[in-house]
C-alpha cells in the first residue's frame, strides 16, 4: 500500500534525525527499523516498521553489513536456522535471511535482543558465500 511507503518515509525522518549513538559488533542481533521496502524485500513490521537483524560486517562505528531475521521457519540455501538467548532469558530459533543482505546505518538500531554464539556465526558465514 502506498499509504505504509508515507508512514515509513515519516519514521525514517525521525530515525535520521536521532542523535544517540548505539555501539555494536559483529555477531549483535538487534531490533532495527528496517522500513518499508518494494517488491518481496523484506520489510519491517508494526508502526515502526521493526525487524530483527544480525551484524554479519560492521564497516566502522556507523556502518555494517546485516542480515534480517524471521521466525518463520524455511528451508533452503538461502534460509540459516539457529538460536539464541533473547535478552539473556528465553531461548528462541530464528531464520536468517541469506538472500535479503543489506547495509545500514547504526541510526536503525533500537535495541541489543542477543548474539549469535560463535560458531553458528562461522557456519553463517560459510552458508552466507556458499550461495554464490
Amino acid at each position: 500500500m502506498d499509504s505504509d511507503f508515507d508512514k515509513w518515509s515519516s519514521v525514517k525522518k525521525i530515525v535520521n534525525r536521532d542523535k544517540n549513538f548505539r555501539s555494536f559488533k559483529e555477531r549483535d542481533i538487534f531490533y532495527t527499523h528496517f522500513g518499508k521496502n518494494i517488491g518481496f524485500e523484506q520489510n519491517g513490521r508494526g508502526d515502526s516498521f521493526i525487524r530483527p537483524v544480525i551484524v554479519l560486517k560492521k564497516f566502522n562505528k556507523s556502518i555494517f553489513v546485516a542480515i534480517p531475521l524471521s521466525t518463520q521457519i524455511k528451508e533452503g540455501i538461502y534460509y540459516f536456522k539457529f538460536s539464541f538467548l533473547k535478552n539473556r532469558r528465553d531461548r528462541v530459533e530464528n531464520i536468517a535471511l541469506l538472500s535479503q543482505v543489506k547495509t545500514l546505518d547504526s541510526k536503525r538500531l533500537l535495541n541489543k535482543i542477543g548474539t549469535i554464539d560463535k560458531d553458528s556465526f562461522e557456519d553463517l558465514k560459510v552458508r552466507y558465500k556458499n550461495q554464490f
